[in-house]
């Protein structure tokens, strides 16, 4: 299941590996304050988002937006990468539940590497701060970007691709 909480919790829980190692190197970098990879993802409008490769077929998606209302939202699940999800401006609300409970909506898209999960009843609900890690594997049917509170935030974040070993 899901993994949530500081860096260093979900460094702790995480899978040991290169490509992890490499993941939360990033995930450290683009964390602190006055680092280049800090102020590239501040300057993400929001809206768009930008692909930055790590090596060995890691790459992290920086992302800036204004979260939406549940009504919005989509359930995503994917089969060759583990998500790493960081907020690092703002916050929002993602729910999980796993792919056992939930059907799928539109089939795999390979070239995404993306199902669509039709609405769940029963997801977890998880509120990510800035500064906040989530990991999501294959079986953690996700919706990220939603609405925490009545008013849209802005959020920046970004979301690190691990290959599934």
């Amino acid at each position: 299941m899901a993994i949530l909480g500081s860096l260093e919790t979900v460094r702790a829980q995480s899978p040991r590996s290169a490509a992890f190692a490499a993941a939360f190197a990033y995930v450290q970098d683009v964390l602190r304050e006055g680092s280049a990879a800090h102020a590239r993802l501040l300057a993400v409008e929001p809206g768009k988002s930008a692909r930055v490769e790590l090596g060995d077929g890691v790459f992290a998606v920086e992302q800036s937006y204004h979260t939406k209302p549940r009504a919005e939202g989509f359930f995503e699940s994917h089969r060759r990468h583990i998500d790493v999800q960081v907020v690092v401006t703002g916050g929002e609300a993602i729910e999980v539940i796993d792919a056992a409970r939930s059907a799928v909506q539109v089939p795999y898209d390979a070239e995404r590497d993306f199902t669509h999960h039709a609405d769940a009843a029963g997801a977890t609900l998880a509120r990510l701060e800035a500064g906040d890690v989530a990991v999501f594997f294959p079986t953690d049917v996700h919706m990220p970007g939603l609405r925490s509170g009545a008013a849209p935030v802005l959020v920046r974040k970004t979301v690190v691709k691990v290959p599934v070993a």
